[in-house]
């Protein structure tokens, strides 16, 4: 027979979860809501142009995760570019990969009901600390422990793969290559949710951040704490990359974190406005790359990223015909 003390308390445990459970369901829904009114409208008004693209739900959700991505990669990888640290959104893509391993390894082994995203957020903000850590305690260089920390995600994602025969291999390649149809409402909020959160930190610390990214030792004479800003920074990489994952794929996360920024370079005549013209450059090619992955069924990650490129060439192009 079961202890009445140990049914007792599995009661308050399960009762504690539900009551947690209430708000989000709550939020969710009205989320969920809301962008299906907006969408539905939207899909009247462009009904007469012969534009079905955001009349289902999910190219809707897919919709609203580029658009974010679209804002928040260059957004944080304008200061990963200008600081010489543009494979830190590879190294942490690689992170979280192993983070997505990590929670579809312990759903099929121990049927724990983790959701993969969430465990790709702690993998790959923990990878950015030791990154930063390996960087600041040794003698080696900053792309030592990138690659490190890159290498590292990759194997133990791998090895927890086999660990499964094979089992997660379908379900973690949703996530390598990214998949407009697998995003949920759930992984929607999550996006936004993140989003919101970078882009009010860097709002927050955007002079520290500038100081830091352009002279590290005039920023630490002015006051500035350059290694937990440092810090901040890649922890605000590590939210990207998870945030841009289900999208992009985790192969072709970092490439929104570059692309964008540098198509701005060559037209930019400050960083405040590099970071904007990097912002609407990745806002057009999520747009074209949805667009494209839904017209001729192609895959979205490699269309977002190619219509990034494909910008960057046209800039490149242009500015180079005009000297």
């Amino acid at each position: 027979m079961t202890d009445p003390l140990t049914t007792l308390l599995l009661a308050d445990v399960v009762t504690g979860l539900l009551a947690v459970a209430d708000p989000f369901t709550a939020v969710l829904d009205a989320f969920s809501a809301v962008l299906g009114a907006v969408g539905d409208l939207l899909c009247r008004l462009l009904a007469p142009l012969g534009v079905d693209l955001v009349c289902y739900p999910f190219m809707q959700r897919a919709l609203v995760a580029g658009l974010c991505v679209g804002v928040v990669a260059p957004l944080v990888g304008s200061f990963l570019v200008h600081r010489e640290l543009a494979l830190i959104g590879d190294t942490l893509a690689h992170a979280a990969f192993a983070g997505v391993a990590v929670g579809l390894f312990l759903g099929s082994r121990l049927g724990l009901p983790l959701s993969p995203s969430l465990t790709a957020l702690v993998v790959a903000v923990i990878g950015a600390l030791v990154v930063q850590v390996i960087a600041e305690r040794t003698d080696a260089y900053g792309d030592v422990s990138m690659a490190i920390v890159l290498s590292g995600g990759f194997a133990l994602g791998t090895v927890l793969v086999s660990l499964t025969d094979g089992g997660i291999a379908v379900s973690i390649s949703q996530y390598l290559f990214g998949s407009l149809a697998t995003v949920r409402w759930e992984d929607t909020l999550l996006l936004v949710v993140l989003s919101l959160v970078v882009v009010a930190v860097v709002a927050r610390y955007y002079r520290q951040f500038l100081a830091v990214t352009f002279d590290e030792t005039a920023a630490a004479v002015g006051g500035v704490d350059v290694t937990r800003t440092t810090r901040l920074l890649v922890v605000l990489t590590a939210l990207v990359v998870v945030a841009a994952m289900q999208i992009l794929g985790v192969i072709l996360v970092a490439a929104m974190l570059v692309v964008p920024v540098a198509t701005a370079a060559p037209v930019a005549r400050s960083f405040r406005e590099s970071v904007v013209i990097s912002v609407v450059a990745a806002q057009l090619a999520v747009l074209v790359g949805i667009a494209l992955s839904y017209g001729y069924g192609l895959a979205a990650g490699g269309s977002i990223v190619l219509a990034a490129i494909g910008g960057y060439a046209v800039v490149v192009g242009v500015t180079g015909l005009s000297k």
